[in-house]
C-alpha cells in the first residue's frame, strides 16, 4: 500500500469516505463536484483496488497551507495511515515551500498527538473562512484550529 496522487477515478471512493465522517458529524460535507474540481489537491492510500484513506492539501497564503477533507476506512482505523497520509501532505508543503500547515477538526487529540498545537481562529488569514461561510454550520460548527511548524 503506496499513497500516492489521487486520480479522477478515486473521486467516489474519496467522496465515500468523507461522507461517512460526515454524516457522522466528524467532519464537514464535500460535494462529488467539490472534489473533481480540486483533485489535484488530494492524496489517496489504495488497497486492493479500494480507496482506504484519503487527505488534502490546500494552498492558503504563500507560508501558509490547510491540511483537510483527512478520512480513513472504519476496517483500517487505528493502524497509522491517517498519520502517514499527514505527514506526506506535509512533506507535499516543504515541497511547495509552505512553512506552516494548519488544519480545522473536530478531531484536535489525533493532531496534537502530531505536534500540532491549538491556536485561536482569528490567528487564521480571513482568506481560509472562504470556504467556512457557506457552511451551514456557520459560524460555530465547533471545528478546532490547531497548527504545526515544517521548519
Amino acid at each position: 500500500m503506496e499513497i500516492r496522487p489521487a486520480k479522477v477515478s478515486d473521486v467516489k471512493g474519496m467522496h465515500d469516505l468523507v461522507e461517512r465522517y460526515a454524516n457522522n458529524k466528524e467532519m464537514l460535507h464535500r460535494s462529488l463536484n467539490a472534489i473533481y474540481e480540486n483533485i489535484q489537491e488530494f492524496v489517496v492510500l489504495e488497497n486492493e483496488g479500494k480507496i482506504i484513506a484519503c487527505g488534502a492539501l490546500r494552498v492558503s497564503w504563500e507560508d501558509l497551507a490547510e491540511i483537510k477533507a483527512l478520512a480513513v476506512s472504519e476496517e483500517h482505523k487505528g493502524q497509522g495511515i491517517g498519520t502517514k497520509i499527514v505527514k506526506r501532505l506535509q512533506e507535499n508543503a516543504k515541497e511547495l515551500g509552505i512553512q506552516k500547515v494548519f488544519t480545522l477538526t473536530f478531531k484536535p487529540e489525533f493532531f496534537k498527538k502530531l505536534g500540532y498545537v491549538e491556536i485561536p481562529k482569528e490567528m487564521l488569514p480571513h482568506k481560509i473562512w472562504s470556504e467556512c461561510v457557506n457552511c451551514y454550520l456557520f459560524p460555530d460548527c465547533g471545528e478546532v484550529p490547531l497548527i504545526f511548524s515544517l521548519n
